[in-house]
């Protein structure tokens, strides 16, 4: 049923929102035609040189009071320890060395994953650093200060030039402003005091005018100093679902370490020993390192992700809300509509031609530079040949500019009065000249209003008296993809509902054209609010974009809030994301996002849990086929020696780590389809892989590995 909700205070003002148009897919990593901003690396993107790079800080983490945040990866830490000591008391052990170093190898690899995904995040803030500068500010009492001696509540003038030295809104005054050290792009930026777009970030540039900006942030605690901190990943923390599945991993490492440590009395029993080498080896190789190893990598990679796109998560919690997300609240204006409505046709009234109206039209629209009035002048060059006059044509004009008074435009010229406006207005201002107004005008306002669109009557009064000529229809255009990209959201199991300030049958008229699932007109602050919790107390999860105060209730209420950089401060706090590009189009790329990263999660955990039942049919069999022959037949790789089939698996564990770094840091690409046959496609892709993956490698470096003496 449509959610019809009747308005009941001042609705948001249409096309107050940005109409960037949407620079990359909704889902995967493709990128259609953007590339990253100058200066930052390329999301999705791996360059074996990071390897290289994190290097010395994988080494750093070797610290055991960094290993032990990763239960599963401390045990490897302490056995790698264990071994070498072992090893230290044999020297000619080359056996226990060769483990050793490799499960050393298994940590490093570990920590080399978390040090690239990293090494990204702070190459962007090595950006973002740059913007940073020791600026003086002017005080609007005339007092000069340094930016770091500002508190929250100081007023400070801007003018062209000067960098604004903290965080605040616009209180008087418009500029222009460079916002290039923050967002990439080059393109400058409107602030202005009074509406949703009062926003200024310290380290920007103003290019023009004067501004005084109300400081609303402490030094240190910066929209700037927040980024660098998220980008670097040092104010990351871990997911509720990255704390369970550490729980879980660090759960099935104890019951493989009591397993280990009930084998040597059964080995003693049946006549063989097991040494400790070995029984750290074969621990190692059942835990579930792959996934332990690659666990923070994947969630640091994932934030990187959204950076990538210019969208700031305030915490990786968003990001997988993200990913859950079942019900994607929409603006209609400059997200599923380009913003301004624009001139359809010209509807002539019986006894006129269409070519009058334009003609009309187009001369009453020339002193309009809104965006529906410039629509109307191209229409009709357009569709009718009337070239558009130039600068002060035509001669002796006398132009008429709109007022929310008089709800109408036009022009004097040549003892002829042409008007453009509401129908209302319109209709008002023939009568009051004793004119007509035509039956089909009537009709033709009713039909198009039905249809969802805007109509405008276009009337003349000259020495044939005045009379309307007939009706311009403005619509709201649709941008191009996006009953595609609804389409594409239902098949996610994401229901998506609009939001507009428009009467019912205008939003259900635009609702029905973009395909979207329902819609909210004549839509509140509240009534979104109360859209939002009806939702959640469904068990959804909500997600939305808002830019201004009026939005800040309903993006702190929604399980994902996206604010748009161009929006106000109370906006951007409210929010847990911020957009820095203002695209409000960019909240379904963000799903996908999201949905990747869970996926990328799932697809390892499965291939880990399937890799190591692989080391299982490796190791066990090579061990004990000697005491208890039965076990041979489950040795189906037919490994050289119990010595070789523990050193194989140990070097492909390790090696598995490495060969999936790139997959953790890219994520694996993100099809919209069913939950059941998504499942089913990564239990085919990554469940069935983590089986054969190990029986191949492992199978192969045994066969390198038995060459060489004293192990073969």
């Amino acid at each position: 049923m449509t959610t019809d909700t009747r308005r009941t205070g001042p609705r948001k003002q249409e096309g107050s929102m940005s109409t960037a148009t949407p620079t990359r897919a909704p889902h995967g990593d493709a990128p259609t035609g953007h590339q990253p901003p100058e200066g930052r690396v390329g999301a999705g993107l791996f360059d074996p040189r990071h390897l290289l790079t994190s290097l010395p800080e994988a080494f750093r983490k070797l610290d055991p009071r960094v290993m032990v945040k990763s239960p599963v990866m401390f045990v490897v830490l302490v056995g790698s320890v264990l071994t070498t000591a072992f090893a230290f008391t044999d020297p000619g052990d080359w056996f226990g060395w060769t483990i050793s170093a490799w499960l050393w190898l298994t940590v490093l690899f570990a920590n080399l994953a978390e040090a690239v995904a990293e090494g990204r995040g702070k190459a962007q803030a090595d950006t973002l650093r740059r913007a940073k500068t020791d600026t003086v500010a002017r005080r609007a009492d005339g007092t000069t200060v340094p930016g770091t001696a500002l508190t929250v509540g100081d007023l400070v003038v801007c003018e062209a030039g000067d960098v604004v030295p903290g965080d605040g809104d616009v209180v008087e005054g418009v500029a222009s402003v460079d916002e290039s050290a923050i967002t990439g792009e080059s393109a400058p930026v409107i602030r202005e005091s009074g509406g949703d777009r009062s926003a200024v970030t310290g380290g920007t540039k103003v290019l023009s005018d004067r501004i005084v900006v109300r400081i609303t942030t402490k030094p240190g605690e910066t929209f700037i100093d927040r980024m660098i901190g998220l980008v670097e990943g040092a104010a990351r923390q871990k997911t509720p679902n990255e704390i369970a599945l550490n729980i879980l991993l660090a759960s099935l490492t104890v019951v493989f370490l009591l397993a280990c440590a009930t084998l040597p009395p059964f080995a003693d029993h049946a006549g063989t020993h097991l040494s400790m080498v070995v029984l750290v080896a074969l621990l190692v190789c059942l835990i579930p390192t792959t996934i332990g190893a690659l666990l923070s990598a994947i969630g640091i990679a994932g934030m990187d992700r959204l950076v990538q796109r210019n969208v700031l998560a305030m915490s990786g919690r968003a990001v997988e809300a993200a990913g859950d997300v079942s019900t994607l609240l929409l603006d209609k204006t400059g997200t599923i509509t380009l913003g301004n409505r624009q001139a359809a046709a010209f509807v002539p009234v019986r006894g006129v031609t269409a070519a009058e109206v334009a003609d009309a039209a187009q001369l009453s629209s020339l002193a309009d530079e809104t965006p529906e009035g410039r629509s109307i002048v191209v229409l009709a060059k357009q569709e009718y040949g009337l070239c558009e006059r130039g600068p002060g044509e035509p001669t002796g004009a006398e132009w008429i500019g709109f007022t929310a008074q008089t709800r109408m435009s036009g022009v004097d010229v040549d003892g002829r009065k042409v008007r453009k406006g509401a129908a209302g207005s319109v209709v008002a201002w023939v009568r009051e000249r004793g004119g007509t107004v035509a039956e089909d005008a009537d009709t033709t306002v009713r039909n198009i209003s039905e249809a969802g669109g805007t109509p405008l009557l276009v009337a003349v009064e000259d020495e044939r008296g005045a009379r309307v000529l007939g009706v311009v229809h403005l619509k709201d255009v649709v941008k191009q993809g996006m009953r595609e990209r609804f389409e594409e959201l239902r098949r996610m199991g994401i229901r998506t509902v609009m939001i507009t300030g428009d009467n019912p049958l205008t939003a259900r008229a635009i609702a029905d054209e973009a395909g979207v699932d329902d819609f909210l007109a004549e839509a509140t602050p509240e009534d979104k609010m109360a859209l939002i919790k009806r939702e959640q107390a469904g068990g959804k999860l909500v997600a939305m974009t808002g830019d201004g105060t009026n939005d800040a209730p309903a993006l702190a209420q929604a399980d994902v809030g996206v604010a748009m950089n161009t929006g106000t401060s109370a906006a951007k706090e409210a929010g847990n994301m911020v957009d820095l590009d203002s695209d409000p189009t960019k909240l379904i790329e963000i799903v996908g996002i999201g949905k990747q990263l869970l996926i990328t999660r799932g697809a390892l955990t499965t291939f880990s849990v399937a890799n190591d039942v692989a080391k299982y049919f490796a190791i066990i069999p090579a061990l004990f086929a000697a005491v208890h022959p039965g076990l041979d037949k489950l040795n189906i790789m037919g490994l050289s020696s119990p010595d070789s089939a523990i050193l194989s698996a140990v070097i492909f564990n390790a090696l598995i780590i490495v060969v999936l770094v790139p997959l953790a840091l890219r994520g694996v690409r993100y099809r919209p389809m069913s939950a059941d046959r998504m499942l089913r496609r990564n239990l085919a892709v990554y469940g069935l892989g983590g089986l054969i993956a190990p029986f191949a490698g492992i199978k192969l470096i045994d066969l390198i590995v038995s060459l060489v003496p004293g192990i073969g």
